[in-house]
């Protein structure tokens, strides 16, 4: 290992304290032990009962809080669940210290299968959109419906914006830029982000921004925060380089689920011009695009993405899960 790589950090001394995240109000947060991972569940109790399950994937360097504005949008549509991957959140690391898309995918379907809730309708973001591309693909049994916010999927005109981001994943650069920003505060660190993944940050209110400062700062105090980053980063990276079956543009094409592809026309670290390839790619799929949406429109925009869900649903209410 080089002297400036990030050394892996034992899950068992790190455990973050549950009672530090914060908790909407209507959410409910508990601990899920898996062979090899705990995963953090945020939830919404049902309305009523009968609803179909839904599960919320978040992007890197996100968490299940991403996902709090669209899960109470569709309250009495949806039985609502959002997960922290592990490491992020408020999940702890991965026992083996696997960040790959594969493992991510895999803790996913450790849950579904353990929770006994599939088929599920399944939301990623970004990072989440990839994994939850690959669950769908390898385990059709677990999907009643993909919904996918601006999925991480590989592109090979990369923007310009997003370089930045890909560069965590090589060795050394998370513990130099975290050297080089000791001094900046979570608000600028905020800001940054907001920056970078909002079609417009004017749309983020004050009570948003300052939950959202408080979130970093507590993560940032975490011992294995850059490590969780790097090592997602590169696993999202090197599932790029993946050809044959495992590439995530070949999975994209086994989804057999019907699948909502939005797309942000401001987006920094997906390209808008992704939005075709991928409704050629999944076979059952249907595009929304919002022209002034960045990277996490379920976060800018939750009213039109829930709107877009319940035609979805509408239009598959007769069909029988597929697998």
């Amino acid at each position: 290992m080089s002297s400036t790589e990030l050394p892996s950090v034992p899950p068992t001394s790190v455990l973050p304290k549950m009672a530090s995240v914060r908790v909407a109000e209507g959410e409910r947060l508990r601990s899920v032990g898996l062979p090899g991972v705990t995963l953090t569940i945020r939830s919404r109790p049902p309305v009523r009962e009968g609803l179909e399950p839904a599960l919320y994937v978040h992007g890197l360097g996100g968490s299940s809080q991403n996902w709090s504005a669209l899960m109470a949008l569709l309250d009495g549509v949806v039985e609502s669940e959002a997960l922290d991957l592990p490491g992020f959140g408020n999940s702890p690391p991965p026992d083996d210290g696997n960040y790959s898309i594969t493992a991510h995918a895999r803790a996913v379907i450790r849950y579904l299968d353990a929770a006994d809730r599939g088929p599920v309708h399944l939301f990623g973001n970004s990072l989440g959109g990839a994994v939850s591309t690959r669950v769908a693909a390898g385990r059709p049994d677990l999907v009643r419906t993909l919904t996918l916010v601006s999925p991480a999927l590989p592109e090979l005109r990369v923007q310009r914006t997003a370089v930045p981001t890909g560069l965590v994943g090589l060795p050394g650069v998370a513990a130099l830029f975290s050297r080089l920003t000791r001094e900046w505060t979570a608000e600028q660190r905020v800001r940054g982000v907001l920056g970078l993944c909002y079609g417009d940050p004017g749309r983020v209110t004050p009570d948003a921004f300052r939950h959202a400062v408080e979130e970093l700062e507590r993560r940032l105090q975490l011992p294995y925060f850059w490590d969780a980053m790097t090592r997602t980063t590169r696993g999202l990276l090197s599932a790029y380089t993946l050809g044959g079956q495992h590439g995530l543009w070949r999975q994209a094409e086994r989804v057999l689920a019907p699948t909502l592809l939005v797309y942000g026309g401001r987006d920094q670290l997906v390209g808008f011009r992704m939005a075709q390839r991928a409704a050629r790619a999944f076979r059952d799929s249907r595009l929304l695009t919002l022209p002034d949406a960045g990277h996490v429109a379920m976060m800018e925009y939750p009213e039109t993405v829930a709107r877009a869900f319940r035609e979805l649903l509408a239009e598959t209410a007769d069909s029988t899960p597929r697998g």
